[in-house]
């Protein structure tokens, strides 16, 4: 008996020891992010997966390109990758002319016209990011489209406190800046 408890140990270490010497992690193609802004008391809050360009400059948002390839919903994209974009909302707010109340919510944007992109409030939550249902739309409101100074390699949101309870949202990635005004109420 004592030979079955010293050889059980002995099989149970030399098991931790070879796993957690296996090959190491690699990190992955879309690491997850978080943006986050507190406005006027209002926490913000956009959690998402930040693809990289990898290379694809120039095909990312073409007719033919990488987001029509990949997304069943074309030309709605889930405004990153992997999950759904979450949006979180501690107070209410208007993003553009869309007023949104203080919750949690799923972010699409419509991509079909390259110079007036469409930022989607989805009010489904928890789904993979390639489920859109535009019966669950809270609303959509136009975004102001610009180009960046530079290549965005990896899709950034960014949130900016303006003062005055106002703010900015912005979604860069590759040659496409699109932004929308933020207003706490």
């Amino acid at each position: 008996m004592k030979r079955l408890f010293v050889c059980m140990g002995f099989l149970l270490a030399v098991t931790t020891v070879l796993a957690q010497s296996g090959q190491p992690k690699m990190p992955p193609v879309s690491p997850p992010e978080k943006e986050s802004a507190t406005i006027s008391g209002t926490t913000i809050t956009i959690t998402y997966s930040s693809p990289r360009v990898n290379g694809r400059a120039g095909k990312i948002f073409t007719p033919d390109g990488l987001i029509k390839q990949t997304h069943k919903s074309y030309p709605v994209w889930r405004g990153g990758a992997n999950s759904a974009t979450t949006l979180v909302t501690s107070g209410d707010i208007m993003i553009g002319d869309l007023m949104i109340p203080a919750g949690t919510y799923t972010l699409f944007v419509d991509i079909s016209d390259p110079a007036k992109w469409v930022f989607i409030v989805s009010k489904a939550t928890g789904e993979w990011g390639l489920s859109y249902d535009p019966t669950k739309d809270l609303g959509r409101t136009p975004m102001t489209m610009s180009k960046p100074p530079a290549l965005v390699e990896d899709l950034k949101y960014t949130l900016a406190d303006s003062g005055g309870g106002n703010g900015t949202l912005t979604l860069a990635w590759e040659n496409m800046s699109a932004s929308v005004p933020i207003m706490i109420h």
